[in-house]
């Protein structure tokens, strides 16, 4: 089994916004097309793309919910799911290979490919739904947060960033260090009180979605509680909602 980084310096992450998440698939689209035609990884799969069963494999995924708030008109929302690189990431020491690692630098999950043997145990592990399994390639597929990107010094600053956070095109997505309480990230998980997904699983993940905003008549009820609510709620609905997934 791999052994977790006792601590590491940075955890580095995602923030999504709710409210300005549109749906559109651009994070999707990039993603796939980065991962795809970069070089550094074996591209991702896409099996009968134009058949009658198409299926491949995606690093990002997001999923749209329609949501009847106890006051105001319903709101659709979309929720982006990818890789949350947890601190205390069970798809890692479960691995029996060694193939799942978590960079001690950054904290960054990863897979070695030329170590995986595709057989799923990771998958089994993580709560989140976040690993998949390659149908060509044989290996398991996640996020990776654009390692290739980041600190990739041939790419101008404003490119140093995943290929989804890059392509967004209403700023719903925010990458930086998580762990720094005076980076911009964790200046705007305080503002908007940014939640952790599924906290209960003890995983302790790294990446925070900033609820959606009250919608409707003034003095409805927002959609979203605080940080801090009860199972009840939008969170609670979601948690149950990503468990039928």
């Amino acid at each position: 089994m791999t052994a977790l980084p006792a601590r590491t310096e940075k955890s580095l992450g995602l923030v999504i916004d709710l409210d300005t998440c549109v749906g559109c698939q651009a994070c999707v689209t990039s993603c796939k097309e980065w991962n795809s035609a970069s070089g550094t990884h074996l591209p991702l799969a896409d099996l009968d793309p134009y058949g009658a069963s198409p299926r491949g494999s995606f690093l990002n995924r997001v999923h749209s919910f329609e949501v009847v708030p106890a006051a105001g008109p319903a709101v659709v929302v979309h929720f982006p799911r990818s890789c949350l690189h947890c601190a205390d990431a069970p798809c890692v020491t479960v691995c029996p290979t060694g193939a799942s690692w978590k960079r001690a630098e950054d904290g960054i999950v990863l897979v070695d490919e030329g170590a995986c043997i595709g057989c799923g145990l990771c998958a089994w592990a993580c709560p989140y739904g976040a690993r998949e399994l390659d149908g060509a390639a044989g290996v398991m597929k996640k996020c990776t947060l654009c390692v290739d990107r980041i600190g990739n010094p041939n790419l101008p600053a404003a490119d140093r960033v995943p290929a989804c956070v890059k392509a967004c095109p209403t700023g719903a997505r925010h990458f930086g260090d998580l762990a720094d309480p005076a980076s911009a990230v964790s200046r705007l998980v305080a503002e908007r009180e940014g939640f952790a997904l599924m906290p209960e699983q003890g995983t302790r993940p790294v990446n925070r979605y900033l609820p959606p905003r009250p919608r409707g008549p003034a003095g409805a009820a927002p959609l979203a509680p605080a940080a801090a609510a009860a199972p009840g709620g939008f969170l609670g609905w979601l948690d149950r909602a990503l468990d039928r997934l």
